[in-house]
């Protein structure tokens, strides 16, 4: 986990260059992941908020979070993500004990956030709620 302090949804004034991306993956549903929702700034913060409350996994890779916010809405994910967002849903899976996914498959969410000049890029950065 990370000792990173987490962003404060409260703050009176966010990052305006923050980035947070929510995906979504269905392993029944045959299609790779999605992006669920995206955005910058206030934006970026309300998505996080909406993840630590729901003990939604948050990796933070800001590389990996400009990459996925360029792509729309209820888009899959590019192929060039696509190595890097199969390890957050290994890692999620595997907090959440339910490696065999396949076999009882469950709808999956996680959320990458970054901060363009943030290198942060640790597996065991994935944290849970603050």
């Amino acid at each position: 986990m990370s000792d990173r302090p987490r962003p404060d949804p409260d703050s009176a004034s966010p990052r305006a260059d923050a980035i947070a991306v929510a995906l979504g993956y269905d392993p029944a549903g045959g299609r790779a992941p999605t992006v669920l929702a995206s955005g910058r700034g206030a934006l970026a913060e309300q998505i996080l908020a909406l993840a630590f409350a729901h003990g939604i996994k948050v990796r933070e890779d800001a590389d990996l979070a400009a990459l996925l916010a360029a792509v729309d809405v209820d888009s899959e994910i590019p192929v060039e993500a696509m190595a890097a967002v199969a390890e957050i849903l290994s890692y999620v899976y595997r907090a959440n004990g339910r490696l065999a996914a396949l076999v009882a498959p469950h709808d999956t969410a996680a959320v990458v956030m970054g901060t363009p000049g943030d290198q942060t890029d640790d597996a065991a950065d994935a944290g849970e709620r603050p």
